[in-house]
């Protein structure tokens, strides 16, 4: 399996994000030959839904799976608790990730409920996100749930 090439999809996604002016994070399901369910990415800001992560997106967007345990989710991103949840919840057997220098995620976690996790350190991906996180620090707090308190 070429994981590049399957990140190159995802990648589409976060820079199509980052050109409507949202939060630069795509992702892609595939199956287990490498053929694309679903893709998204982060639709927070274009859509006003705070659930509208990239890897939700593109999960969403593969329609209903009977089985999960082979597919790969692809990420430009190391994912959140919600969407490692997600992960953990269906069971889907590879994560692919683009990086996790600009976010850590819970890779760890993952991996001891058994997902198989590929960390790729793609180049595009660390400098996508951190142009948006220098830029753009409010969204991307908010994207992680990093808030000031109210006054």
């Amino acid at each position: 399996m070429n994981y590049e090439e399957l990140l190159n999809v995802a990648l589409k996604e976060a820079r199509k994000g980052f050109e409507e002016e949202g939060v630069p994070i795509g992702a892609a399901l595939f199956d287990a030959e490498g053929h694309v369910l679903g893709r998204g990415r982060n639709r927070r800001v274009q859509e006003n839904d705070p659930s509208a992560h990239a890897e939700t997106d593109a999960f969403r967007r593969a329609g209903r799976q009977k089985n999960y345990q082979d597919t790969i989710m692809v990420s430009t991103l190391a994912p959140c608790w919600y969407c490692s949840g997600l992960i953990r919840q269906f069971n889907i057997g590879t994560l692919v990730v683009g990086e996790n220098k600009n976010f850590p995620g819970h890779l760890d976690w993952l991996r001891e409920a058994g997902v198989k996790v590929i960390e790729l350190n793609d180049a595009r991906c660390i400098e996508l996100m951190s142009y948006f996180i220098e830029h753009h620090p409010d969204i991307w707090n908010e994207d992680i749930g990093v808030c000031k308190p109210s006054k």
